[in-house]
């Protein structure tokens, strides 16, 4: 059983049944539907047309659930004898289904859980357990999610920025359960990137690619957090890196550009230093302030200022971190590290415990926590 393959015909298929006539929620729960019966029929039947089979099926599916309907049955006469439309069938109806789990009406949390769902091919169940939520209550949010954009139709043009933010949301999700949500989030982009030549969904895909080029160095064996600096450069994967930064390349010729573009950009001169100390914070620093030109981000302004303590020096890094809010998230690590090369390391200590009372997760805690501890050995010392 290719599971790969049915979750990628998940969405062409809810597409051709919404053309067909169906309301999303209704063409969604069919395919679902015709997905458990794949499940139970192809490993001893495979068919020769896998789409083909799915549309049938799903098709059935959704007449079945609604044959008490009289007006339902003509469609059905004239439907069951149109063929399959072929894989290079003008009508892209993937990409409309990015957009419609998009929707500006949904929560970013409803958006992920029904592009996951519908484009993704996910279960309600590998959904909930990526998400750590019991099944109900992520059925719930789908369910809500699917009656908000009933009402849609289907040729509305999208948002490709709303999308993208979705798919990023989902990445940044990283792993948990059976699902590797962000190796699923590389593979929708990969696919929205090959059914539009938008500029900011290759950057996105390229951001994509060099931050999980990074993945197998971000913890220790123990689970502890290395920092980049710390990092074993040999085990970032060069190959994901390489194509990185050849989708990046292609993007920024295109000479529009955007925020995710300017993130990658980013990441690639990290990735392509062969050493912490080799890094080019010069240039970073330069790609922070297009990118502020862009979105002026808070989140960006603290991550600007501690490449400035890299490139200038750690006073200047500490005097672009002081115009900045210091309830923002991870200001007080950010102000712990500049303390620290600014060889301030009492004040430092501090901020670091400080920083780990607030800390989002648990590797981070402990990361910030063993920076106090080391600082603090120091000082005894």
């Amino acid at each position: 059983m290719d599971e790969t393959l049915l979750r990628a015909l998940t969405p062409t298929v809810i597409g051709v049944l919404v053309r067909r006539g169906a309301g999303f929620a209704a063409a969604e729960d069919a395919v679902q539907e015709a997905l458990i019966e794949a499940v139970r029929v192809w490993p001893d039947d495979p068919p020769r047309d896998p789409k083909g089979w799915l549309v049938t099926v799903s098709w059935r599916k959704f007449l079945d659930a609604t044959r008490a309907d009289a007006s339902r049955r003509d469609r059905e006469v004239r439907v069951e004898a149109e063929p399959a439309p072929e894989p290079g069938d003008p009508v892209d109806d993937t990409l409309q289904l990015y957009f419609l789990c998009a929707h500006p009406s949904l929560t970013p949390a409803s958006a992920v859980a029904l592009t996951l769902r519908a484009v993704g091919g996910l279960t309600t169940r590998q959904i909930a357990q990526a998400y750590l939520v019991p099944e109900a209550t992520m059925a719930q949010r789908i369910s809500r999610a699917k009656r908000t954009v009933s009402s849609v139709r289907f040729n509305q043009p999208g948002d490709v920025a709303t999308v993208l933010r979705v798919l990023y949301l989902v990445f940044n999700e990283g792993y948990s359960g059976d699902v590797d949500l962000a190796a699923e989030a590389i593979r929708l982009t990969r696919q929205l990137a090959a059914r539009t030549k938008h500029e900011e969904v290759a950057g996105l895909l390229a951001l994509m690619l060099l931050h999980h080029a990074r993945r197998p160095a971000r913890t220790g064996r123990d689970g502890r957090l290395i920092p980049l600096a710390e990092q074993d450069r040999c085990l970032w994967d060069t190959r994901l890196i390489a194509e990185g930064v050849d989708v990046l390349q292609a993007a920024l010729a295109r000479d529009r550009l955007g925020e995710f573009q300017a993130q990658a950009a980013i990441a690639a001169l990290h990735a392509d230093a062969r050493t912490a100390g080799e890094t080019d914070w010069v240039q970073i620093v330069e790609w922070y302030d297009e990118l502020l030109l862009l979105t002026d981000n808070p989140v960006a302004r603290l991550n600007r200022a501690v490449a400035v303590g890299e490139a200038d020096g750690p006073r200047a890094g500490l005097a672009a971190l002081a115009e900045l809010d210091p309830s923002l998230p991870r200001y007080t690590a950010a102000e712990a590290y500049l303390r620290e090369r600014d060889g301030d390391l009492a004040t430092a200590a501090r901020l670091y415990a400080e920083a780990a009372r607030s800390a989002p997760n648990l590797p981070e805690r402990d990361h910030l926590t063993r920076q106090a501890a080391r600082l603090n050995a120091l000082l005894r010392g």
